[in-house]
């Protein structure tokens, strides 16, 4: 499935084409982690000589309440420093307990954005954690009669990319897609020979 323009730079985590392998992940999930570092540390490389393009696709869960904070600090970082937004994912998935539902049950939403924000300036993706709070920011009114629900400068970036989600069909994570076809056979327990044996047929298979 094709990829907005204005997430290109970012969610591209290899651009080779033709075929394109999505993956669907969670920065809450213990499993996409996994998933994640296997690609990262073993697939990816791989794959740069492989005529494939690989895309990081959110996969928010909501029974997860801290889920929808993370990606939109995720998609916060991005729109400051494109080009970082990977060293931010890599960031949240090393540092996914801190935010699991137990951690922060007495935590603020306000807080934890804090929290993302330091995080984000911690790695290098972004210089100033102000700016990143600035995209996170939601308005408090002094009534709920002035309350208008209207989110915050990502809410629509995140709806973007959970409409994506829900017109394919996803439901858990981590999921991965090859040209269009969701495969549930694939594992967050995969290492390299798996995923060679596994992709290797169908990128023979031409375009």
């Amino acid at each position: 499935m094709a990829l907005a323009p204005a997430y290109a730079v970012g969610h591209k985590l290899l651009s080779n084409g033709p075929h394109t392998l999505e993956i669907f992940l969670d920065y809450t999930c213990p499993f996409s982690a996994k998933i994640w570092r296997a690609l990262q540390s073993q697939v990816l490389p791989w794959l740069k000589t492989q005529p494939v393009t690989v895309i990081f696709r959110h996969q928010v869960q909501p029974w997860h309440p801290n889920s929808t904070l993370l990606h939109e600090a995720a998609l916060a970082v991005e729109k400051i420093n494109p080009s970082a937004f990977a060293l931010y994912s890599a960031a949240l998935f090393d540092n996914q307990k801190q935010f699991f539902d137990e951690t922060t049950v007495n935590e603020s939403r306000t807080t934890m954005y804090k929290q993302l924000a330091l995080l984000a300036t911690s790695v290098n993706a972004v210089n100033d954690s102000v700016a990143v709070l600035q995209m996170l920011d939601v308005q408090p009114v002094a009534t709920a009669d002035l309350a208008r629900n209207a989110g915050n400068a990502v809410t629509n970036d995140l709806k973007y990319h959970i409409k994506l989600a829900r017109a394919q069909g996803i439901h858990v994570s981590p999921t991965v897609v090859f040209d269009g076809i969701r495969d549930d056979s694939v594992s967050s327990s995969w290492g390299l020979e798996q995923w060679q044996a596994w992709l290797t047929p169908k990128l023979g298979q031409g375009c």
